[in-house]
């Protein structure tokens, strides 16, 4: 057993180094998602995040790291993210369905200039690309995150930022680094 656990944790931590190598050929797509954010903040207006199960809590992460801090101690940046309140959570689901889960809070909560950050593994979660819909009929601009092959996300998002992988373990891996190189480009632009 010790052999076969060893070999899995040795496969995994090689294929998380390869598609980190691989995510400098996304450098352009960062830059542009953190002027997304930066032209958003700087007009007052707000981020949002989504996601559901470890995209979920990327969500949170990448929220936190906008109002409370990335690296540096400066002011608290407008960032939600739309995964937290265990009302909403419960009742839209149970009183329209999950699918509109995203999009009830993006009708409510967002408005012309805000920017959604919609994240999904495989580009096919209903309730996102519900919101990326959403998002778009209000004039709120999108960006996407999720795997090499996009899924239903292409064509929704203003820009779509594909990590280089199909496993969802790399793919989650990719995104939070993704996000933090994001958020340190807007913290240093904003400081």
């Amino acid at each position: 057993m010790a052999e076969s656990a060893m070999s899995i944790v040795k496969a995994a931590l090689r294929e998380s180094a390869e598609a980190a190598l691989n995510l400098e050929g996304l450098a352009g797509d960062v830059l542009e998602a953190s002027r997304m954010l930066v032209a958003c903040i700087k007009s007052g207006n707000k981020v949002m995040f989504c996601g559901n199960g470890g995209s979920a809590a990327d969500s949170q992460h990448l929220a936190c790291e906008l109002v409370e801090k990335y690296s540096e101690k400066r002011k608290a940046l407008p960032a939600m993210a739309l995964t937290t309140d265990t009302s909403i959570l419960t009742a839209v689901p149970n009183d329209e369905n999950f699918g509109m889960l995203f999009s009830r809070q993006i009708e409510a909560l967002g408005k012309k200039g805000d920017v959604l950050v919609a994240l999904s593994t495989s580009g096919k979660s209903p309730n996102v690309l519900r919101g990326l819909d959403q998002a778009r009929s209000m004039h709120i601009r999108t960006i996407g995150l999720t795997g090499e092959d996009g899924g239903k996300m292409a064509g929704r998002c203003d820009l779509l930022i594909k990590a280089p992988s199909s496993t969802v373990a790399r793919i989650q891996e990719c995104h939070i680094t993704l996000g933090h190189a994001i958020v340190q480009v807007v913290e240093s632009e904003l400081l």
